[in-house]
């Protein structure tokens, strides 16, 4: 099945799987084309700035109230939310884990979510949380919407497909996916793939939007003509399903007798999207020294207060190096911002061994980290030609909030309890004298 997307980021768009499903001129007619119902979707308050309004018009084969009836409330106890502080639980530190194991029991989407951090308030609609998720199965008969926030998808291995109430997204490794707060979906596997693993950032704040290029100007970094939000699809089947909701850091389900991804048309600029990381164009240094990583934004979540996010979704792509009498990798560093790293393919820059594609890394408000010693080492000798970086991506989930740590992340496995041993090596190398350092000033 080959899916259509319509291109740009927080455009109005407008579509329809009908010919003449959708209204021309307003958005409430007294009856609706093939006898539809019409239904606002608000994704910010009604009076909000015209710039940050987000509301989408949908027409569908039911209203969705008659997709949440009688609520039941279930448990899940590896999905949490903010404020989640666990006894005996300590967030203070580096931590850095193997790639998720995949499961031996049959387990989609919804079911194989497990968080690591989470950081902020859910009901408050501050902070995030940092989930993985490995499945093996599909949301054939269950749909899932999240009330608390948006879901930023990020995976790693395996291709999945999203159906949601407004189009299908097909979405790959190298590739994400967002889908707004209170959207229905349900996640199945790619064609042909058997298991699929990756990251989630649940967005608990105002949304993600594109980060000011400032002196950059108008072009690169994330152009919002690589955004995809998809067409018009829908579902129109008569049998026994399962919606689950998250509503304030709690799970219910309600049972229905029909799909209710029944949208046959809808227009506005609040709806679900995808961008293909690859068609990042980043930005750097092409003297000396390197920038901060907030030149590798691709999306932000504001705060209330200016330049400093909620939440930044930030990666590091192939690229090349080419600064002169420069330490070329991410200097050591101690940062207000707490960082939730993960890799997506290859290796790393900053670390030689250790962090693998599908593992993940926290390195939290103010704790300090860089360069392992062996980076270090190579990068402080290495002869400064141009180099340029292939084959990997990384990427951070960064909120200016602490991450607290979970418990199933504090317990599992695959943690590195030596991780901080990869610094162990870095000595002193200070012997007063001038000739022990390297360039002093600018030639």
């Amino acid at each position: 099945m080959s899916l259509a997307y319509m291109p740009g980021f927080g455009n109005d768009f407008e579509t329809e799987s009908l010919p003449g499903a959708l209204p021309q001129g307003q958005n409430s007619p007294q009856r609706c084309s093939y006898g539809l119902y019409a239904e606002q979707l608000s994704g910010s308050p009604f009076t909000a700035p015209r710039g940050t309004n987000e509301r989408s018009w949908l027409y569908r084969i039911r209203p969705s109230v008659r997709h949440t009836t009688d609520f039941r409330a279930i448990d899940r106890p590896h999905w949490k939310s903010a404020p989640n502080q666990e006894a005996g639980v300590l967030s203070l530190g580096q931590r850095r884990w193997d790639p998720t194991l995949y499961p031996d029991a049959e387990m989609h989407f919804v079911d194989a979510m497990h968080t690591m951090t989470v950081a902020g308030d859910a009901v408050g609609q501050v902070g995030m949380a940092t989930h993985v998720y490995a499945l093996n199965a599909d949301m054939e008969d269950d749909y899932f919407f999240n009330a608390d926030g948006e879901l930023l998808i990020v995976p790693q291995e395996g291709a999945l497909r999203i159906f949601t109430e407004m189009g299908i997204i097909d979405v790959a490794p190298l590739e994400i996916a967002v889908l707004p707060r209170g959207m229905m979906f349900k996640v199945m596997r790619g064609d042909g793939v058997e298991r699929a693993r990756g990251y989630v950032c649940e967005n608990y704040g105002a949304k993600f939007t594109l980060p000011e290029r400032g002196p950059i100007g108008a072009n690169c970094l994330a152009n919002p003509r690589d955004f995809k939000t998809p067409v018009a699809a829908y579902e129109d089947k008569e049998s026994t399903c399962l919606v689950h909701i998250k509503w304030c850091g709690s799970f219910y389900v309600t049972p229905i007798g029909h799909s209710p991804l029944d949208v046959i048309a809808w227009h506005g600029n609040y709806a679900p999207y995808k961008y293909d990381l690859t068609t990042f164009s980043p930005v750097g240094a092409i003297l000396f020294d390197h920038p901060d990583p907030s030149i590798f934004t691709v999306l932000t979540a504001p705060s209330g207060e200016a330049g400093t996010a909620n939440i930044d979704f930030v990666i590091f792509p192939p690229r090349w190096l080419v600064a002169e009498h420069s330490f070329r990798p991410p200097w050591y560093h101690r940062n207000i911002m707490s960082e939730f790293m993960g890799l997506i393919e290859g290796q790393y820059d900053a670390k030689e061994e250790g962090f693998l594609p599908g593992g993940m890394s926290l390195h939290n408000m103010m704790m300090p980290h860089g360069p392992d010693h062996d980076a270090f080492e190579k990068a402080s000798t290495v002869d400064l030609k141009p180099v340029k970086l292939s084959d990997t991506m990384a990427f951070m989930f960064e909120t200016r909030f602490p991450q607290m740590v979970t418990r199933y992340a504090a317990d599992l496995e695959t943690l590195q309890p030596g991780y901080a041993e990869c610094w162990k090596g870095i000595e002193r190398k200070f012997d007063g004298t001038p000739e022990a350092g390297g360039w002093s000033g600018a030639k």
